[in-house]
C-alpha cells in the first residue's frame, strides 16, 4: 500500500473514473431504462441510481508523469482536477429559458431598487 518514492512515502491513490465514458454509459443506461419501463409509475430512481453506481471505468495513471490520467476506452488524458473539472460540467444541468427569464426578473427587480435608492 505504501511505497517509497525519492525518499517521501508515498501512498497508492484511488483511480479516478474516466468521466466521459461515464456520462456516455450513464445515457445509454437511462434510455434503455425508460425504454424498458415506459409508464413513470413504473420507474424507480432508487433502481436507476443503483445501475449507476455499477459502471465502473477506471482510469490508467499515466507511468512517466504520474500525475496524469489515461482512459483506456476514450483516450483522455487528464490531470486529477481536470478530471473533476470535466466531471461537473457534465453533470451540469443545461439552463432553460426559465433560468435565464429568472434571472433577467432579477437583475430587473434590482435595477429598480437602486432607482428607488438614488
Amino acid at each position: 500500500m505504501w511505497e517509497r518514492f525519492y525518499g517521501k512515502n508515498q501512498a497508492n491513490t484511488s483511480v479516478p473514473n474516466c468521466p466521459e465514458c461515464t456520462s456516455r454509459e450513464k445515457k445509454k443506461i437511462e434510455a434503455k431504462y425508460v425504454e424498458d419501463f415506459p409508464e413513470e409509475e413504473d420507474r424507480s430512481r432508487d433502481a436507476l441510481f443503483k445501475l449507476f453506481d455499477e459502471i465502473d471505468i477506471p482510469m490508467k495513471m499515466d507511468e512517466k508523469n504520474r500525475r496524469h490520467f489515461i482512459c483506456k476506452r476514450c483516450g483522455l488524458y487528464a490531470t486529477r482536477e481536470e478530471v473533476s473539472d470535466i466531471r461537473f460540467k457534465l453533470n451540469q444541468r443545461e439552463r432553460t429559458r426559465d433560468d435565464k427569464h429568472d434571472d433577467y426578473l432579477e437583475w430587473w427587480s434590482k435595477s429598480k431598487k437602486e432607482k428607488a435608492e438614488n
